[in-house]
């Protein structure tokens, strides 16, 4: 098996880990529940294996672009927070869905979109090279959006110390690492060669992280299924919606269709597994059901993503505008 097969066949492999994990969870709840443990070491292996992937070092060659990365910000920057906005109104009276739904939705995938903009017949190494900028954008725009958008709220729902505790540990120091491991690879044939082996595990990782996190999970999941009801219109309108929003930032630029489906992919795509470990810092009396909430929007997408990669094509200028 090639690289390229493993990447290509990463959504049936995801939704085997899913089905795997949600019938051991079901039928093994406590056995399940021990793999809890294990949450925060497989997204830190996660974060590691995918910011190699990333290319910080060609950040120049990711900002040339001009018309595409305006339409790219604009649509995940500007018109998706907006959305977002007004898709959570109906959640403000419960805190837990509302920051759980904010912190996946206010940030854009810098993972797997890259392979449904490839199967999707969208650009997907000028989206590969733009992931970066996106990373880097969320990251700083997210305290900023979640302080707008939960107001008053923030103040008990956010607690700094562990957020920020997270955000470093299970970001910031994998990133740090990846960025100087690539750099490292360039001057040592041993680096290059660690680099090259870890090039294998992004969907491996991610299907481990699917794996604990949705074992783990997948009981409180039913069991809150009443809770959640709220938030599932919320998901499925956001995957109606996102994709119109990436269409009209591309045509605001005239970008042509392998662009603008790129674009559109990055707007309807999130970044769940990512902002998890955020979800996880949470205080305890929201941070159980804030994780679920982001959990479950990857079960959505997933399922959203099947859908794209057959009609975005079929709408994203099929002429070759």
């Amino acid at each position: 098996m090639t690289r390229d097969t493993l990447e290509h066949n990463q959504i049936p492999i995801y939704f085997a880990a899913v089905l795997l994990a949600a019938a051991f969870g079901l039928l093994a709840p406590s056995l399940a529940h021990g793999l809890g443990v294990l949450v925060t070491p497989a997204i830190a292996v996660l974060m590691y294996a995918m910011f190699l992937q990333i290319p910080f070092l060609e950040l120049r060659q990711g900002l040339t672009h001009k018309r595409f990365l305006s339409a790219l910000l604009l649509a995940n920057f500007v018109l998706v927070p907006l959305l977002v906005w007004a898709l959570t109104r109906g959640l403000v009276e419960r805190p837990a869905l509302l920051v759980g739904a904010l912190l996946v939705l206010l940030t854009p995938c810098i993972d797997y979109v890259v392979v449904f903009t490839h199967i999707g017949k969208g650009d997907s190494r000028l989206m590969l090279a733009a992931t970066p900028v996106l990373l880097l954008l969320q990251l700083v725009l997210l305290p900023v959006y979640l302080g707008l958008m939960l107001g008053a709220q923030s103040d008990g729902v956010v607690e700094a110390g562990p957020f920020v505790e997270a955000f470093l540990l299970l970001i910031v120091v994998p990133m740090v690492l990846a960025v100087l491991t690539t750099s490292l690879a360039k001057r040592s044939r041993v680096v290059s060669l660690w680099n090259d082996a870890w090039a294998w595990l992004p969907v491996p990782a991610m299907a481990l992280v699917l794996w604990v996190v949705i074992g783990s999970q997948i009981t409180s999941v039913v069991r809150d299924i009443g809770l959640l009801l709220p938030v599932i219109p919320v998901y499925v309108g956001f995957l109606v919606l996102a994709p119109l929003l990436g269409m009209l930032a591309s045509r605001l630029f005239s970008l042509p269709a392998v662009t603008a489906r790129a674009v559109t992919f990055s707007a309807s795509t999130r970044n769940s597994l990512v902002v998890l470990p955020l979800a996880l810092a949470l205080p305890e009396d929201v941070r159980g059901l804030a994780a679920t909430v982001v959990i479950l929007q990857t079960l959505v997408e997933l399922v959203g993503e099947l859908i794209y990669i057959r009609l975005i094509p079929a709408l994203v200028w099929p002429a070759g505008r």
